[in-house]
């Protein structure tokens, strides 16, 4: 029997040019990717990465893997197909904000609701980056863009609330710039059985720079992020002196020390909680009023679809009087010609 070859980063890097605009977000997802792949176990023909169109859908031919390389916005379908047709595959989709959030919006809620076992990487730099900056489903309300001169006049989807309004089981975020936080949450969604949806807040260094500026930048940084961790408290801020609290109608910044405040008020994080009231409120928040919430937000386990067609399957056959090819032939009105 012959040994098993440990696997690399390197041998999930395709031969072909990398082509994003240098300082683009989306070289660090692949790189990131690229490097937890080896640790999932998974072999590499096991592996399947689909997209649709748009800058971050040129991922497949990076990836020394199966790809697909779809047509806008059904990457969702596609991969739905490719994970029913064989649910032993490690099914990867590498969307942006527009190609799911627009065009692919009705299979995008569709593929979370049924709960396939689909990885979803999701690239939002809220532009069309390929298509040269027009306004997509996530720029900020009153945004100028090459489509909208005066302004966005349209409200933008939060992906979070989308995820979880669509009976989502898992959500999770993370940022371009911080590629160690990215892997821990990566290798989560990997691990989670289901439809898991992972936001990466990317940015667009030609049509929407520093759309996550403040977020993302290092002077502000500590104070916009809140990095999850379930079980543990929200508590964020340089001096890790702020957190969260829940007065049972919406979650508040406070700072530990002041009027009162201790760390035992602090609200604790609970990915695994099934209501989603709260996940709704931490998908939510965004500056300057409150941080943004970064890591696993909501994990919850549930039967897959592939699961619910195997026992559907099992159960019709264990209830059928049909067990072979002769009793179909010979079942229902049946007549002997003579």
């Amino acid at each position: 029997m012959s040994e098993k070859i440990k696997l690399t980063a390197k041998d999930f890097k395709s031969d072909q040019e990398v082509r994003w605009c240098a300082g683009c977000g989306d070289h660090a997802v692949l790189n990131v990717i690229q490097r937890i792949l080896p640790d999932l176990g998974v072999e590499k023909e096991n592996i399947a990465f689909v997209s649709g169109i748009g800058c971050s859908s040129r991922f497949p031919y990076y990836m020394d893997t199966y790809g697909i390389h779809g047509i806008h916005g059904r990457a969702a379908a596609i991969a739905s197909g490719v994970k029913v047709a064989n649910r032993n595959l490690s099914v990867w989709e590498i969307t942006g904000d527009g190609d799911s959030m627009a065009i692919g919006g009705n299979h995008f809620i569709h593929l979370v609701r049924r709960n396939i076992d689909i990885n979803v990487v999701l690239l939002n730099n809220q532009i069309y980056g390929l298509t040269k900056g027009q306004y997509s489903p996530t720029s900020k309300y009153g945004q100028i863009t090459k489509t909208s001169p005066f302004g966005t006049i349209e409200n933008p989807f939060c992906p979070g609330q989308l995820t979880i309004g669509s009976q989502g089981k898992f959500f999770a975020r993370s940022v371009d710039n911080n590629m160690k936080h990215m892997t821990i949450v990566l290798k989560e969604a990997a691990a989670h059985r289901g439809t898991s949806i992972v936001e990466v807040l990317q940015n667009c260094v030609i049509y929407n720079d520093k759309a996550h500026g403040v977020i993302t930048a290092k002077a502000t940084r500590d104070d916009f992020q809140i990095h999850l961790v379930h079980g543990e408290k929200m508590i964020f801020g340089k001096e890790k002196n702020k957190g969260l609290i829940y007065d049972g109608i919406d979650l508040k910044v406070v700072t530990i020390g002041e009027n009162g405040v201790t760390e035992d008020d602090i609200f604790v994080h609970d990915a695994h909680e099934e209501n989603p009231t709260i996940h709704n409120r931490l998908v939510k928040m965004a500056p300057p009023e409150l941080p943004v919430a970064l890591g696993v937000i909501r994990a919850i386990v549930a039967p897959t679809y592939s699961d619910n067609i195997i026992n559907q399957i099992e159960a019709v056959k264990e209830n059928s009087k049909i067990k072979c090819m002769d009793d179909l032939m010979n079942s229902g009105n049946t007549w002997e010609v003579k």
